[in-house]
């Protein structure tokens, strides 16, 4: 009788234990599969650019507050790092869209004057480089690329700024530990690379005045 009693209660402790068992792995799925959803609701796929106003300011207070190229681009991560991640995926749609716009064979021209030569990812880090300059320089040059004297510092030989591309890819990398392309919504935003237009191009390096005709200005004082 005594062996019987200690083998019915071995049997409900063990029986009771594989229970308890069951219930913390299924209490542990439960949190991460909670876990994976709050990531797909926090970090949506998203087509909304960030406010034009908060860019610009983030933009001129990097301006401000360095010296130098590589000291702007770490001060604008870490300004973007302080944006939720919808706002920082919308700081990487508002430079696709100033990009977008700004694509195009005039700006390319003084462009290629300017540096003394312009390639199709020179031209993307041209662009780059005249965002990183503010709000009022960016459009003044927009409107009229031979604006662009107005910005050439003596000795200076390069007007590009690669890094300016990566900031808010870095931001979101560094913040979230995803890459920020894959929450895009191309369906949606197609103001990017992807569809710049077809250039037709007036102008041609091998007859230099042809150049002269769309930037005077710029060739005058800096085509040699």
């Amino acid at each position: 009788m005594k062996n019987s009693a200690i083998k019915l209660f071995s049997l409900l402790f063990v029986s009771h234990f594989a229970m308890g068992q069951t219930n913390v792995k299924n209490q542990d799925l439960a949190i991460a599969n909670t876990s994976t959803l709050g990531d797909t609701i926090a970090i949506a796929k998203s087509s909304e650019m960030l406010n034009e106003d908060l860019y610009w300011t983030i933009v001129e207070n990097s301006i401000k507050q360095t010296t130098n190229q590589e000291d702007q681009e770490l001060f604008l991560i870490s300004e973007i790092e302080k944006l939720s991640p919808k706002e920082m995926i919308g700081f990487r749609l508002r430079t696709d869209k100033l990009l977008f716009d700004t694509y195009n064979e005039n700006l390319w021209c003084a462009a290629y004057i300017i540096n003394g030569g312009c390639s199709d990812g020179g031209f993307e880090y041209f662009r780059c480089w005249l965002i990183a300059k503010g709000k009022d320089a960016f459009y003044k040059v927009k409107d009229n690329p031979d604006a662009l004297i107005n910005l050439v510092t003596k000795g200076q030989e390069n007007y590009e700024f690669e890094g300016f591309w990566y900031v808010a890819m870095n931001a979101f990398k560094n913040k979230t530990d995803k890459e920020l392309f894959s929450y895009i919504d191309y369906d949606r935003f197609v103001t990017n690379d992807e569809n710049y237009p077809v250039l037709k191009f007036s102008w041609n390096v091998d007859e230099p005045n042809t150049m002269g005709v769309i930037c005077p200005i710029l060739f005058k004082n800096l085509w040699k």
